[in-house]
């Protein structure tokens, strides 16, 4: 872990033994994939991303990167359109994360999404998940109903969410929206 993410918290007990606590910030950034075409005879599966959402893919990293949003690990669907948004959002960033595609995560449902995040590994600070709506606009709005939009993300739209604690503890209301980003203003 980096010292960026994480500080020393002294509890009661902790302050009577003199030992601090480390207590991590997590970082989740849910991007939903970038502009897809829908060719005749191409199964869901396979659709490739057009010419902007090539551009879009490319700019969200950029985007990333400036922000200071570079994941350590990167939760992928396997549909041709998350693995190409993703490999154009790797061009904007500098330096390159571990990267799992999962099936689960193609067509998964909110729990799923959520249970993907929960078993991540405590040494990784920054999860980027890429996947499809409307899944993972529902997960934004079940981590912060509150400053959820209610038109939900946009392709290659953004919302990153923090809280304290270990990904086991994330759910329900409990991981608030820091950022949003958007390429585009309409999908």
């Amino acid at each position: 872990m980096t010292l960026s993410a994480e500080r020393a918290v002294r509890t009661p007990a902790a302050i009577g033994s003199c030992q601090d606590v480390l207590v991590s910030t997590r970082t989740l950034v849910i991007l939903r994939h970038a502009k897809a075409a829908n060719p005749e005879g191409v199964a869901d599966r396979d659709r490739p991303l057009t010419p902007r959402g090539h551009a879009d893919s490319a700019a969200a990293g950029a985007w990333l990167d400036h922000s200071g949003l570079v994941p350590d690990l990167v939760l992928c669907s396997p549909a041709r359109r998350t693995r190409e948004t993703w490999h154009g959002v790797a061009l904007g960033l500098s330096s390159a994360p571990e990267v799992h595609y999962a099936d689960a995560l193609y067509g998964g449902s909110v729990r799923t999404l959520m249970a993907a995040v929960r078993e991540t590994a405590d040494d990784v600070s920054t999860v980027l998940l890429i996947g499809h709506n409307p899944a993972l606009s529902d997960l934004s709005a079940a981590f912060d109903p509150e400053h959820a939009d209610p038109d939900g993300l946009r392709t290659a739209g953004v919302a990153v969410h923090r809280w304290t604690g270990n990904w086991v503890d994330c759910g329900p209301g409990s991981a608030p929206l820091s950022k949003t980003h958007t390429a585009r203003d309409k999908a």
